[in-house]
């Protein structure tokens, strides 16, 4: 499967069909999936410790670390799509709601090529 076939709802039956088969569930509690996303999200940041920006684009691209990569970057991915469904959200529908608030508080023509968090004059003015 890859990124244009499968659906997020594949995803998420797949990440739930292996939950109900070890009889998780009941440990998949909101606070337990969002502690272990951190936890996972933490263990993907060792990977680029240390490492400069170049040094960090390199890395990515080296088979032997790029499989790593790739596993902790699925975790962050079975622990967001399982707290999604222990929560019942509708995660396509959160991230484009989130998308379309991001677009207002950043718009494009005022923070284009800029990472810099800082007030953006109002749009309605």
């Amino acid at each position: 499967m890859a990124d244009a076939t499968e659906t997020v709802a594949d995803l998420r039956q797949a990440v739930q069909a292996f939950v109900d088969e070890r009889d998780w569930r009941h440990f998949h509690t909101p606070k337990n999936l969002a502690m272990s996303l951190a936890i996972e999200a933490a263990e993907l940041m060792e990977h680029f410790q240390w490492l400069d920006v170049p040094a960090s684009v390199a890395h990515c691209h080296d088979p032997a670390h790029r499989t790593q990569i790739a596993d902790e970057i699925a975790d962050v991915g079975c622990y967001l799509l399982s707290l999604a469904n222990a929560i019942d959200l509708d995660l396509s529908s959160a991230i484009r709601e989130k998308l379309v608030k991001n677009a207002h508080k950043y718009p494009a023509d005022l923070c284009r090529g800029k990472f810099e968090k800082r007030k953006l004059p109002s749009r309605d003015s």
